[in-house]
């Protein structure tokens, strides 16, 4: 999800609870904080010598441990407000992929992206998945593409009918 997107969920939706599912069923505690907002630019090269270039937006998630009782989410609207005045000292690049960093107790520290979402009529529910570690080079390294990435790829060309 783009950062204009989900800002423009946050406009459309001020009256809801903002939750955040960081594994399915598991959700981050309602005495979450947004700690830290970075703009990031990763300048890479891969392991077969190709370079890449893209930028993130990652809204880092804090559970605060004084408020471990509390049971009210973080609403839209206040989440909206802190990323206005975030944008105002440090803009935020709204073409770039959001992520959210978290952990806890039971979840390691990992950079999550949005996978979906969903609406009810007190919450908007930002549901939230791990991106695996990928080769990006693997025709330079020789690794072969499992049997389930060739269906998949084959099933979802453009033309073949599929998608």
């Amino acid at each position: 999800m783009k950062t204009s997107e989900f800002l423009s969920l946050l406009k459309q939706h001020q009256n809801k609870s903002l939750l955040f599912e960081y594994a399915p069923d598991q959700l981050v505690g309602a005495n979450y904080h947004i700690t830290e907002v970075k703009n990031i630019t990763i300048d890479s090269v891969d392991c077969g010598a190709g370079t890449d270039f893209w930028k993130e937006t990652i809204v880092q998630l804090w559970e605060s441990p004084k408020e471990k009782e509390k049971t009210e989410f973080m609403s839209t609207y206040k989440a909206l407000g802190i990323l206005n005045k975030v944008d105002k000292i440090k803009p935020m690049d709204k073409d770039t992929e959001i992520k959210f960093e978290y952990s806890n107790d039971h979840f390691h520290t990992a950079q999550l992206f949005v996978n979906d979402f969903d609406l009810d009529e007190t919450s908007l529910i930002m549901k939230l998945s791990v991106e695996k570690t990928d080769c990006k080079a693997k025709e330079t390294c020789g690794v072969v593409p499992t049997v389930a990435e060739i269906e998949k790829e084959a099933c979802c060309t453009p033309g073949s009918g599929c998608c």
